[in-house]
């Protein structure tokens, strides 16, 4: 465990303490708010991190907690890309969109940079991951996917986010529920939903896996059909079973984390500003416009959670074969 990692949990109380006494940011006219802020999405535009980052813009500057926010993408390798950018970042007004996609990449790029080297902020949404196949496609379940896969292996063909993400390891946890080789998937990674969708809708893949934010208005539009979600409970947004008879069941969560480099009152000023965004009826309304479920945690409470998810997800990937 890193030094940055240890510091970020030990001063995680206090700065929640601090915080709540009002040392924090105060909004955009506060002597100690913070007059700029940066949130990197380290994927390309039109996927779940992009999203998030850009509902976290609108957000914060719809509640007007500060003057600016800046969205920028740093696409590549699951996220790796955009961490390795973040350890050598030195402002003290940066946050980086993470999630359990960039837990997996961080294994299976074999990441010289690490979660552990950051200082984690919060966690904030949680989201179903759906399957989906063209309207006109001849798989009209997820059986007939699977079965299609086991028939004609890498004939058929899935596309989602990167190699080792949320998307590849449901694909894996799909065809292991049915006893399919892994060795048979054809995964199509994209490093943002805008381009797998684009693939989708351009009869290039059989099929596609995605957070159902990414994938939800063309499912309405009726241009995508749903095969299935794998949260434990229906999609209230869409008509679609769960995996449930698979026994397969898989959450993708997203939050923030700023450089390991940041101050204790660095931390303890991100923090508050993170908690009075989520508090807000502009975070309230992108919540849910995006159809994201609210899990936000902070602190002590986020840094052991992320610690937990960081030691669960390598076994996860060797049981699928995605790394040795």
């Amino acid at each position: 465990m890193g030094t940055a990692w240890r510091r970020a949990v030990a001063v995680a109380a206090a700065g929640l303490v601090l915080a709540g006494c009002g040392q924090g940011a105060k909004g955009a006219g506060g002597g100690d708010s913070i007059a700029k802020l940066e949130i990197m999405a380290p994927a390309d535009p039109g996927g779940g991190w992009d999203q998030t980052a850009r509902a976290m813009q609108s957000a914060v500057t719809g509640a007007k907690l500060v003057n600016s926010v800046q969205v920028s993408n740093v696409g590549g390798a699951g996220g790796t890309v955009g961490l390795q950018k973040l350890s050598s970042e030195r402002s003290e007004s940066f946050l980086m969109i993470t999630g359990l996609v960039m837990v997996g990449a961080v294994e299976t790029n074999a990441s010289q940079t690490r979660l552990e080297e950051t200082t984690p902020i919060a966690r904030l949404t949680a989201e179903d991951e759906v399957v989906v196949v063209p309207a006109d496609s001849p798989h009209k379940t997820i059986d007939d996917l699977l079965n299609a896969v086991n028939e004609k292996g890498k004939g058929v063909s899935i596309t989602g986010g990167s190699a080792g993400g949320t998307d590849h390891i449901l694909a894996g946890m799909l065809l292991k529920a049915k006893n399919i080789d892994t060795a048979k998937l054809n995964y199509v990674p994209y490093s943002g939903g805008g381009e797998s969708l684009a693939a989708l809708l351009g009869k290039k893949v059989d099929a596609g896996i995605s957070g159902v934010g990414e994938y939800k208005e063309q499912i309405k539009a009726g241009k995508l059909r749903a095969l299935g979600t794998s949260g434990p409970n229906p999609h209230p947004d869409l008509n679609a079973p769960t995996f449930k008879d698979l026994n397969v069941e898989l959450i993708n969560w997203r939050g923030v984390v700023a450089p390991a480099s940041i101050s204790a009152e660095a931390k303890t000023r991100l923090t508050k500003l993170v908690t009075d965004m989520h508090a807000s009826d502009a975070w309230k309304a992108e919540l849910q416009k995006k159809g994201w479920t609210d899990t936000f945690l902070t602190g002590t409470e986020f840094s052991t959670f992320l610690f937990k998810e960081i030691g669960r997800v390598k076994p996860a990937l060797q049981d699928i074969g995605l790394v040795k």
